[in-house]
Formats: C-alpha cells, structure tokens, sequence
C-alpha cells in the first residue's frame, strides 16, 4: 500500500505543497504541461532550490503581473497591467471545468476550493455565491490547487496521512486589515473539517487558508508517521524565517505494516425477533461495515440470546453503532480497537474453458500466491452455461 505522509511541523499552505509534491515526482516538466491545461495567462511560476537552515526544499513561486503571492516585486517581470477582475467561486469552477485536465483533477481541485469558499463565506457573512477572490490572488490559489491535485493524481497514494498540524500565533497583515494567526478562514476549516492542528511559539502564520483546505481533503488521520519502507522525500520550501527550517516534509513509501487498525462492536440482543436481525446485518454490510455476524448465546435465566459481532474501520465506527441503537433493542454495546494481519490481494479476471470469472489473487509474505473465484462471478455463469457451480471451482481451462 502506497502512502504520503505530510510532516506539517512548519505548517503548510500551496506553494509548500507544490514544492514537496514536485520533489516526489520530480519531473517540472510535467506539471508545467498539465497546469497549461487551464488555459490561464497574466501569471509565470518560478522553481527554484532554496536553504532554510542547511536544508534544501524546492521552492515554488507564483508571479503575476510582477509580485508573487508574497507581494514581492520582481522588476525583470514586464510590466503590463491586466484588467483585474473578481472570481467568484463559479468562475474559479468554470476555469477548471473548462480545461482539459482529467475528471478525476478536476473533482479533487474543486473539492479544495470549495472548503476555501466556504470558510470565507461563514467568515464574512456573506452566501457562498457573493464571496469573491481578487483576480491576483485567484490565480495563486488556483495554481496552488489545481497543481495540488495534478501532482496528488500523479503519485496515486493508497492512503495520504498528516501529523497534527503546527499553526503560528501572533498577527498578520493582510486584505482586511490585521488579523490574529490562524485567520477567520483557517480557524473555520479547522473546526468544519476537524483538523487536528495545535499552536506553537512562532509569531507568525504557518498555515494558510489555501493550506488549511489542502490538508483537509488530502489527511485521512493526523497522526505519528506509521511504519514504512520510506522511497522519497519531498522537501517545499516556505518563504518566511522562522527560527528554524520553514519546509514542508512529505514522505511517500509502502506501508510495510501488515497488520490495520480495526474495531470490533458487540453486543448482546435478547429480545430481537430474526427478521430484524436478519435486516440489521444486511443494513450494517451496506454501511460499510467488514464483517458482521451473530452467536447463539445464554443469557440471564438461561434466556437464549445472540451476541452480534461486527468488524469496522475507525472511520465508520460510529455510524455502525448508531444503525444498531436504531435497528436492534440494545441498550449499550462495547467496542474495542484490534489489530488484523491481513494478506496482500488484487481483483483479477481468471479465464475457464466456460468463459471468463473474476476472482482475487492473494499473496503471503513468503510470496506464495493463491488464486479465489468470486462467488456472485461464478454463480452468474454457471447459471448462464448450465453447469454444477462445483466445476467452475476446479478453475479448468
């Protein structure tokens, strides 16, 4: 399995993602033929190697009409003027949809922008329609986000994790005036998308709402770096100094681990009759629950009774127990993290001399490699050919 994991010690806004990101797939190249795609002009990106504190990150910087997104002005820069004008959140989605990126960039950049939208718009009062970007900064954010989503498509993770994110304290200058770090807009993603974030002494803003948004929709969980069999590290550079190295850190590897986080929920039902049973399970299969089964028990005064066992990922712990509060009569049930081992698997197609199945194709640690006919798969030919379900399990070509 496939991860990033992002180190957000020195916080994260866009330009530090591009940079780590790019470190990872290192190929400029490439993301400038796909950021092409949008079709927008007034802006030139810059990439460059810059120190911070004896380390090197790739710094990412995005100019347009003569300032980066930092203010600075660049004099070598010509010095025309567009005819600036402002973005609302449809304009930013019809400048995406309108480029040939693939679907799936385009989904994952507006997804981003979205939560940007949002924020602002809870922050200042306003319907998400009326919350306007400034041409300039539209553009950063656009570049930031889109070229986000292109690098992300690009690496293909399985799995993208965070540590807790370092936010700064203080105040910052900026369009509206002097604003206390994290600003409106980072404070409300924070607490919309629960991100796990604590402040740390540095007087100044280590995540922007750009950052903010990108973390949100990349990070599964923010947590300790799990174990791995790390391949690349990505070094983005930050513009500001901040008494030690301003780099965003991404580390991309295979998960060696084998064995996954997992929850078990039990609980014992006494007095459900078999239909509801029956319709709990099916219910809880369909809300994405592992496993779900149920043992025959004995109760209080050797009552007979059913203990109903269900295996989940963290993420869905509470919504199965919430369909068992509603479904079944239980009044309490118990849940408690496990580890499970689990083997490495790929869907196949597998041919037999009746046509083609689909199956699994499981491999052991020692490399050994059997291979499973779906059941459904098989069900439907032997239907279809007439055979004895037991001869399309021989798997005879």
């Amino acid at each position: 399995m496939k991860i990033l994991y992002f180190d957000c010690s020195s916080g994260i806004c866009g330009n530090m993602t591009l940079g780590a990101l790019l470190d990872i797939i290192d190929d400029e190249n490439y993301f400038f033929n796909e950021i092409k795609k949008l079709n927008l002009d007034g802006y030139k990106i810059e990439i460059s190697k810059k120190e911070s504190y004896g380390i090197n990150g790739r710094y990412v910087n995005v100019i347009v009409d003569g300032k980066d997104e930092y203010g600075n002005i660049h004099h070598h820069e010509h010095n025309h003027h567009h005819n600036h004008k402002h973005r609302n959140l449809n304009d930013v989605n019809e400048v995406i949809d309108k480029s040939s990126l693939d679907d799936k960039t385009k989904i994952l950049a507006k997804e981003m922008f979205l939560k940007v939208a949002n924020a602002e718009s809870k922050v200042h009062g306003k319907l998400i329609d009326e919350v306007h970007f400034h041409e300039v900064g539209a553009i950063d954010s656009i570049i930031d986000i889109v070229g986000t989503a292109i690098l992300i498509n690009k690496i293909n993770p399985d799995i993208i994790v965070s540590s807790v994110v370092n936010e700064g304290h203080g105040f910052i200058e900026c369009a509206h005036g002097k604003m206390s770090v994290p600003v409106p807009a980072t404070s409300q993603i924070f607490a919309t998308e629960n991100v796990r974030f604590k402040q740390i002494d540095v007087d100044t803003e280590l995540v922007t709402p750009t950052g903010a948004a990108i973390i949100s929709t990349l990070a599964k969980d923010y947590t300790i770096m799990p174990e791995m069999k790390l391949e690349k590290v990505g070094y983005g550079a930050g513009f500001k100094d901040i008494g030690y190295s301003n780099l965003l850190k991404v580390y991309y590897g295979e998960m060696t681990d084998s064995k996954s986080d997992m929850y078990v929920i039990e609980t014992n039902i006494d007095d459900s009759n078999g239909e509801e049973l029956g319709y709990t399970m099916e219910k809880l299969f369909k809300n994405n629950a592992n496993d779900v089964f149920y043992t025959p028990i004995f109760m209080k005064k050797n009552r007979p009774a059913y203990k109903l066992e269900v295996i989940c990922e963290k993420e869905n712990l509470d919504n199965l127990l919430e369909i068992i509060f509603k479904e079944t009569t239980t009044i309490g049930a118990r849940f408690y993290k496990v580890d499970r081992a689990e083997l490495k698997r790929e869907k196949i197609e597998i041919d037999t001399k009746y046509g083609k199945v689909t199956g699994k194709k499981i491999t052991t640690p020692k490399g050994e490699v059997y291979i499973y006919p779906e059941y459904e798969s098989i069900k439907e030919l032997a239907e279809q050919k007439n055979i004895p379900l037991k001869e399309l399990y021989k798997l005879e070509k």
